[in-house]
């Protein structure tokens, strides 16, 4: 798998739910949202159904066990969320547009009245999505557009399983589900890294406890260490977000830090490649550190990650209790950002 978004909170349902965006944008929210909903069939009925294909059959009777798994075992929200099927023909289902100054780490945001402000805006169509980041691009931001193969509603609408996700391997769809299903258990307005932090927690807990109950010892072992080179390779990469940081708020002038940008960026390519081959040349991330990246790109990976450690180590002095660990996360989110952030790093 390559590394790509894998999820986020939608704008357009935003849009749809608040009435804050532009009419275009409304319109194409709308019209996005329930395209999906329109196409969504019970998974009962797919599987019944004599032109479904064996390897459809087999991916959807694997996301019953896993969906009852998550209400059961996890004590995710039980619902009608990843129940039913729908299949797009696109390879994604939202591509997000992120945007960040020339000489800045700082994401630009889009504020909406009940999320907040977040730090990329969504489209069901990529064309739209890369014309708005194009414009962007020509007020002087760096700009990336990443697809994206799922989101949540957040329990606005029965959120349906999609083609462009359906055929990931066991681990991958475990965790792209219950990733999904923990938004359901908690979001707070315009707080995007905590509540991916806490989603990707819920994730990684979920696929281990899956697979001690119902996989192999093999399949632990291999995804542990997927979720290592992850880390190891987000910390790469954070690594030299640091480095572009002191460079944009260094004394240095406007074309040295260009310099110096430039830079960063080919001694992040390079301590890649040192990296792929301590693992064995394992090559998930190759297409992502072949683009011309730019700040808009780090300001993507940070998000799912920055909290992770504080939410696991809260989860451990609950004695890995997930209902314990929910209760403590609500109450964590009722807080004003700062005290919030400061009871998460102390917890």
């Amino acid at each position: 798998m390559k590394y790509r978004l894998r999820s986020l909170t939608l704008l357009p349902l935003l849009a749809i739910v608040t009435g804050c965006a532009s009419p275009g944008y409304y319109l194409h929210a709308v019209s996005g949202q329930f395209e999906i909903l329109n196409k969504r069939r019970p998974v009962e009925e797919v599987l019944s159904d004599p032109a479904t294909t064996p390897r459809i059959r087999r991916q959807l009777e694997l996301v019953r066990r896993l969906r009852d798994f998550a209400s059961r075992e996890l004590g995710l929200p039980d619902n009608r969320s990843y129940r039913t099927y729908a299949d797009l023909e696109r390879p994604f289902v939202v591509w997000n547009a992120f945007a960040t100054p020339e000489l800045s780490l700082e994401p630009k945001q889009w504020c909406f009245l009940f999320a907040g402000c977040v730090s990329y805006r969504g489209y069901f169509a990529r064309v739209k999505a890369e014309k708005f980041a194009a414009d962007l691009k020509q007020d002087g931001y760096d700009v990336y557009v990443g697809g994206a193969p799922a989101y949540s509603t957040l329990g606005w609408f029965n959120d349906p399983l999609l083609n462009t996700f359906i055929h990931r391997a066991e681990a991958d769809l475990a965790g792209l589900l219950f990733h999904e299903l923990a938004h359901q258990v908690l979001y707070v307005s315009g707080d995007t890294a905590f509540n991916e932090s806490f989603a990707t927690v819920v994730e990684l807990e979920g696929v281990k406890r899956w697979f001690e109950r119902h996989g192999t010892a093999q399949q632990a072992r291999a995804y542990r260490q997927k979720i290592q080179r992850r880390e190891q390779f987000i910390l790469l990469v954070r690594k030299h977000k640091t480095r572009l940081a002191e460079i944009y708020a260094s004394n240095l002038n406007d074309a040295e830090k260009r310099s110096a940008k430039i830079r960063v960026f080919e001694e992040l390519r390079s301590d890649y490649e040192i990296l792929k081959a301590s693992w064995g040349n394992y090559a998930d991330y190759d297409k992502w550190i072949s683009q011309d990246l730019n700040n808009a790109h780090l300001a993507a990976i940070g998000m799912y990650s920055q909290h992770v450690a504080a939410f696991q180590k809260l989860l451990a002095q609950q004695g890995d209790n997930l209902m314990a660990f929910y209760h403590s996360v609500k109450k964590m989110a009722n807080l004003p950002e700062n005290e919030r952030r400061i009871a998460l790093q102390n917890s």
